[in-house]
């Protein structure tokens, strides 16, 4: 495809700009490091010698950090954490990565929700994944809290200049939540983008759109084989959920943006041979994509930059985040 690279450097230049607030299932990625020692007495197990502990952030709280590091911390998170150990590590993550916590809501109720990967290794191999503890709460906000965050959405959407609504499923984000958020960014006259794993005809009205291939079709009721089916695919969402457009991530396969009028442009993956992780690689994608959207850039550019973001990302272990600087050395290669 032909990009113009004049008006994408110009573009991702203006990434510092939009303010973002990140409504979701804010989550924190706690990664805990070990050297195997040798197999317990007690059971037959691996003792690992503990190395160190890393703390990142995951589900829309990778969003928000992705964010972060291209607008110089214009990013507010909205969401709801517990009243334990766990929410006090994910603050402080958050203020690490310079993201706005005023947002947030405290439940004794809920759990903070935190995924725990043990991982282990020795000298003569790489490290190996052993477990992974999740500590969550599923069931949706009670009535109490999910007035406090209507409150919050209230006070905070007129502020920014873009919404991005995460949605993992993990209970934050109720029916009356996507209602109201979706119906307050328009009302204000903001970019919304939704990022959601399924159900996605739920969603009407955003700007648009960011389903991987597989949520896609599951939305749309039948499987992608080929270009003319993802016209369809788009084409359907579109109509199921009045978008202004939807972009499909497909993996090594590259995005797909469908717009109205049966506007169609295929983006290829960039940087295919260097991909080692993509882990939270969408919520890269999501994050820049609305950042672009907001600065003013088409639905097509915006991918093309979310693209690139994504491109630098899987590059490295875990959730991970990019910089102007890094993006700008990436256009120039296309």
């Amino acid at each position: 495809m032909d990009i113009n690279k004049e008006q994408l450097v110009s573009l991702i230049k203006k990434l510092k700009e939009p303010k973002i607030l990140v409504v979701g299932d804010l989550a924190l990625d706690e990664m805990i490091y070990g050297d195997a020692e040798r197999i317990s007495r007690e059971a037959p197990v691996l003792i690992l010698q503990h190395s160190h502990t890393k703390l990142i952030l995951g589900g829309a709280s990778n969003a928000a950090h992705n964010v972060s590091t291209l607008n110089n911390g214009q990013v507010s998170v909205c969401g709801v954490i517990g009243d334990d150990y766990q929410a006090g590590l994910l603050i402080e993550a958050f203020e690490k990565a310079n993201v706005d916590c005023k947002y947030l809501i405290k439940d004794k109720t809920r759990k903070t929700t935190t995924k725990t990967r043990i991982s282990g290794s020795i000298t003569t191999s790489i490290t190996q994944q052993i477990v992974r503890v999740d500590r969550q709460t599923n069931e949706l906000l009670s009535a109490e809290t999910e007035k406090l965050m209507l409150a919050n959405l209230e006070k905070a959407i007129p502020e920014f200049d873009a919404v991005i609504l995460s949605n993992y499923h993990i209970g934050t984000i109720t029916p009356e939540i996507i209602k109201r958020t979706i119906e307050l960014a328009n009302k204000y006259k903001k970019i919304i983008v939704v990022d959601a794993q399924r159900d996605l005809s739920e969603y009407k009205n955003v700007t648009s759109m960011t389903p991987n291939l597989p949520d896609t079709q599951k939305s749309v009721g039948f499987f992608i084989e080929n270009e003319e089916d993802m016209k369809k695919a788009g084409d359907k969402l579109l109509a199921q959920t009045n978008a202004g457009s939807i972009l499909i991530t497909c993996g090594a396969d590259g995005m797909f943006v469908t717009e109205h009028n049966q506007k169609y442009t295929k983006i290829p993956v960039f940087n295919k041979s260097e991909v080692f992780d993509v882990t939270g690689a969408g919520d890269t994608v999501t994050a820049v994509y609305t950042l672009a959207l907001a600065a003013g850039a088409n639905p097509v550019y915006a991918a093309i930059i979310g693209n690139i973001a994504a491109s630098i990302v899987v590059r490295q272990f875990g959730c991970a985040t990019t910089t102007e600087a890094e993006l700008l050395d990436a256009a120039a290669k296309l």
